[in-house]
């Protein structure tokens, strides 16, 4: 891994063979996540990130003057725990050095918009991914789903890396950016629905690469990882599902009620579900940009999109459960995912969060009505029934919809590429009564610019049928209730 390397160059040690020996031992003996917590410096960090966080605005600056002998002295117990660890955390000391050095600069700065270049720049956690290494992550970030503002965050966590995902990711699954992580401890920003961390969302200035010619453009450091709290996802998986199926007087299979009943299981699960999934943003016959999040269009397409992105995972997780060669170990958390991908879509997707652009909620239902429409989802005298044997392909068959769209559309105009998008969409789903979009837009907008369009969806294009109206009003308590829980405290 570049940065120990460069981190213990850093700090060359003289003496005697056996002594240099010691002290190597002594320096790949990082600590644990647990250990990181239980130290008292996590606590001060901890506490004065938190003291930080109410002097900052929006972009992550303190403007107030007044505030800012306070913001250095809580940013000088930041700085002097980042020292304190950064010899113990050796995969990590050259960030953590690099981090103190932000927080010195921020504060020498007067504390404008903070700029963490250089220890973004350093970090690198999916250089070496082995079970279990704790990492301590400290950046003025927003945090999805919990925080748009670029405030102090702290978080100590863990690498969930199973050896079967190493092996698929060794193998035809290769997606070196993608890390799991299990929570250990947070500030207030990851006390919400927020599962990722990722480096886009870190407080940097571009600028020019060193060594690059006269004249280009400053940039953004190049980034290398992409982690999601496979912990946080599966605590509140366990728990909605298990309410879910009560609710619904749904009979689960025997290893789906394992997947219930076993944490450790499902952080397994769903981190081979989410390495698929994240790796095939990239991948397959796209007629857009991968990276279609920075573009305006219509939130049924973003439905679609990562609806793509699970299925494609449901598919490859029901190849590898039915491949002879496949191991043991790997089938029994193939066919888990596809438990996964199924009852997380239909059961927290589909109704969480508000109905204003809600394109998560779009591929549940979707997923839900397929089910139901082909035949292997059954709601009849007030309880849910799946048919098993056939779900996996008609399941497949959704995928195979939705590609067959991406394929035929890289020799489509954007604009009939989003028609026919809203045409598969509404032939499973059906929308509002007052949508122009379902009577046929006007030639007037047909023949203007994209925004006219994009303008004419409506907040909830698909509305929640009957039977998700129902269900919601009994799931909401459940589902709020997984603000801010992890794997500890789901047990």
């Amino acid at each position: 891994m570049t940065s120990t390397v460069r981190g213990t160059s850093a700090h060359t040690i003289i003496g005697e063979p056996e002594v240099v020996e010691d002290a190597g031992r002594a320096r790949d003996a990082a600590l644990t996540a647990a250990e990181i917590v239980a130290d008292p410096a996590w606590s001060r960090l901890k506490l004065a990130a938190e003291a930080v966080r109410p002097l900052q605005v929006h972009d992550g600056s303190i403007v107030e003057t007044r505030y800012h002998a306070e913001a250095a002295r809580q940013v000088a117990v930041i700085v002097d725990a980042l020292e304190h660890f950064a010899p113990s955390i050796p995969h990590d000391e050259e960030y953590l050095r690099a981090c103190a050095r932000d927080f010195r600069a921020w504060a020498e700065g007067g504390f404008g918009v903070p700029d963490f270049y250089d220890s973004l720049d350093a970090f690198r956690p999916a250089a070496a991914r082995r079970d279990g290494t704790a990492h301590l992550v400290v950046f003025p970030m927003y945090t999805q789903n919990g925080s748009n503002d670029r405030l102090v965050e702290a978080v100590v966590c863990e690498v969930i890396w199973p050896d079967f995902v190493a092996a698929l990711e060794a193998g035809e699954y290769g997606n070196a950016l993608y890390l799991g992580l299990r929570f250990a401890d947070f500030t207030p920003g990851y006390d919400t629905n927020s599962a990722v961390l990722f480096p886009e969302s870190v407080a940097v200035t571009p600028r020019v690469p060193a060594g690059a010619p006269v004249g280009a453009s400053a940039q953004l450091p190049t980034f290398t990882w992409g982690a999601i709290f496979a912990d946080r996802e599966a605590a509140r998986y366990r728990r909605v599902v298990r309410a879910a199926a009560e609710i619904t007087k749904l009979d689960l299979p025997d290893d789906a009620l394992e997947l219930l009943d076993d944490q450790e299981l499902a952080e397994r699960t769903f981190v081979m579900w989410d390495m698929i999934h994240d790796r095939t943003h990239m991948r397959g016959d796209l007629p857009f940009d991968p990276f279609m999040i920075k573009q305006r269009m219509p939130f049924f397409l973003y439905s679609l999109e990562e609806l793509r992105c699970d299925l494609t995972a449901f598919r490859e997780a029901v190849a590898l459960w039915r491949a002879e060669e496949t191991d043991d170990v790997t089938r029994q958390h193939a066919r888990l995912v596809q438990y996964a991908v199924i009852f997380d879509r239909i059961f927290r997707f589909a109704i969480t969060g508000t109905r204003v652009r809600n394109y998560d909620a779009i591929g549940g239902q979707l997923l839900f009505a397929w089910m139901h429409q082909k035949g292997v989802l059954h709601w009849t005298d007030t309880q849910l029934a799946i048919d098993w044997e056939g779900v996996p392909d008609v399941v497949v068959a959704l995928s195979d919809a939705i590609n067959e769209l991406y394929w035929a559309s890289i020799d489509r105009p954007k604009a009939v590429h989003w028609l026919k998008a809203y045409e598969l969409v509404s032939s499973t789903l059906t929308p509002h009564p007052a949508s122009d979009w379902a009577r046929g837009l006007s030639n007037e907008v047909l023949a203007g610019p994209l925004k006219g369009y994009t303008d004419l969806v409506m907040d909830d294009e698909f509305p929640l049928s009957m039977f998700y109206e129902a269900l919601s009003k009994k799931m909401t308590t459940v589902i709020e209730s997984t603000a801010g829980i992890t794997g500890t405290s789901a047990a």
